[in-house]
């Protein structure tokens, strides 16, 4: 079966009030390497459908969601009753709304699923054949994958919904060694078709990394000026957004609510105004337009709103808290407007336009930390955060970078950090090191620190 043959069928099998299903298409395309030589190669495909049953009761509308893979036709009766079996079993669900009405939209429903093969890697195999042959020359080791996602969305429910996308995702992720392992550097980029990957500008970047790391020096825990490039910017301010969920401010328990009650929603979270926002249509980083849930999550995300647009919007504005994540149900009980969390980030700030490498030679001392690590909450009251330095700590002296350092545990709010900053450069697209598995499409700046904490000396390697 086709998957709109799939989401029909499995409508019409449903008994339930009300019924979501949705139908993912997924083709992928890799490449792996190691120690200069490409190891392994592949493409998969793949189908997983989720049926999302409701069910009503005296106390409320109750969901159950049930998702399988490589579902025939003979089983998806089965997998429909035993969504709406889930469904009766459970308790009324707290964002629990009426299904989304449909709309007219252009995506093209009756489409077939869109593919991606190893062709996708016809330029950058090559170039990584060059950079083996270079690394190898010069006594380095590269290891690392390419990977090209290429998933397809259908969403249809019982109250007539219809929709469609298909989601190109691509990554390369690239570690730099010495012979003996002592000296490390990772690069990263996030890419739709991999059309604007540099192989040989990122093994440029790689080899400079190393070649600092010929001079090594041991500090001390303290506060220091630091530079955080965009990669490192990206994993702390995904982390600020997915914390920014509205339920969860408007009772009391995070760093977004306000003392006494409500939100800090108009407030001023630092001088300097930069701008975080979210639009599907973002050119280079283009996402869904519509909620396509197979699970309800933390406030952020409710699979009563398949369907429901995703409209651009500013989560802060000029340095001042502008909107919150907020499903339809919370907006309905609080009187607001939904805000449907989005698969892209962006940070900017007017008129920033240094570069990393500019930054670094306005920098009389202080540190570069190209990646951040094992990033965990401590205390969601200040989004206090900690985690370790990895594969690339460097001290800047006079304007230039002077040798490698010993990794750090840090302990940091990115909320805070706002409040902080020195310097803003300019935007560009980026992949978080920490988070490049599952949010790939931001644009971040590099950001100038004051006085970021290091709190311990790390033995990391």
């Amino acid at each position: 079966m086709t998957p709109q043959e799939t989401v029909e069928r499995a409508l019409a099998l449903s008994k339930a009030d009300g019924c979501v299903v949705v139908s993912t298409e997924r083709s992928e395309a890799n490449l792996r390497w190691a120690g200069n030589t490409l190891t392994t190669n592949g493409s998969m495909r793949s189908r997983r459908v989720a049926v999302i049953s409701v069910v009503n009761g005296a106390a409320g509308a109750a969901a159950g969601v049930l998702e399988r893979s490589a579902v025939t036709g003979d089983a998806l009766e089965d997998l429909v009753r035993a969504s709406e079996q889930a469904a009766r079993d459970a308790g009324p669900a707290e964002d629990a709304a009426p299904l989304v009405e449909p709309t007219d939209n252009t995506d093209r429903w009756d489409a077939a699923p869109e593919e991606t093969s190893i062709d996708v890697f016809a330029e950058v195999a090559p170039a990584l054949g060059e950079a083996f042959g270079r690394a190898a020359a010069e006594r380095r080791l590269l290891f690392g994958f390419a990977e090209h996602i290429l998933e397809t969305k259908y969403v249809g429910s019982s109250t007539g919904v219809r929709r469609r996308f298909a989601q190109p995702t691509g990554r390369l992720d690239v570690n730099g060694k010495s012979p003996d392992y002592s000296k490390s550097a990772w690069v990263g980029r996030g890419t739709r078709d991999f059309t604007d990957i540099d192989i040989a500008t990122l093994d440029a970047e790689l080899t400079q990394r190393l070649r600092w790391a010929d001079r090594t020096a041991e500090l001390p825990p303290g506060r220091y000026e630091t530079i955080l490039p965009p990669t490192a910017v990206a994993d702390l301010i995904f982390y600020l957004h997915i914390s920014s969920g509205a339920r969860d401010a408007d009772d009391g328990r995070t760093v977004f609510s306000k003392a006494g009650g409500g939100t800090r929603i108009g407030e001023r979270l630092g001088s300097t105004p930069v701008t975080l926002r979210s639009d599907p249509a973002e050119p280079g980083l283009e996402c869904a337009p519509f909620v396509a849930a197979t699970a309800s999550f933390g406030g952020l995300v409710s699979v009563f709103d398949n369907g429901a647009p995703v409209e651009p919007t500013e989560w802060i504005r000029s340095g001042e808290l502008a909107e919150l994540i907020r499903t339809r149900a919370w907006a309905a009980k609080t009187g607001t407007q939904p805000a449907q969390l989005a698969d892209n980030l962006v940070l900017e700030a007017p008129d920033a336009s240094a570069t990393l490498p500019e930054m670094i030679s306005r920098t009389e001392r202080g540190l570069l930390l190209t990646c951040l690590w094992y990033i965990r909450e401590v205390d969601p009251q200040t989004l206090l955060l900690t985690g370790l330095t990895r594969d690339g700590v460097y001290l800047v002296e006079g304007g230039e970078v002077t040798g490698a350092v010993n990794n750090f545990r840090w302990n940091e709010s990115p909320v805070d950090l706002l409040s902080r900053l020195g310097e803003v450069g300019r935007t560009e697209r980026c992949l978080p090191r920490e988070w490049s598995d599952y949010f790939t499409r931001t644009s971040m700046p590099a950001l100038r620190i004051p006085d970021f904490n290091i709190s311990t000396v790390s033995q990391a390697s």
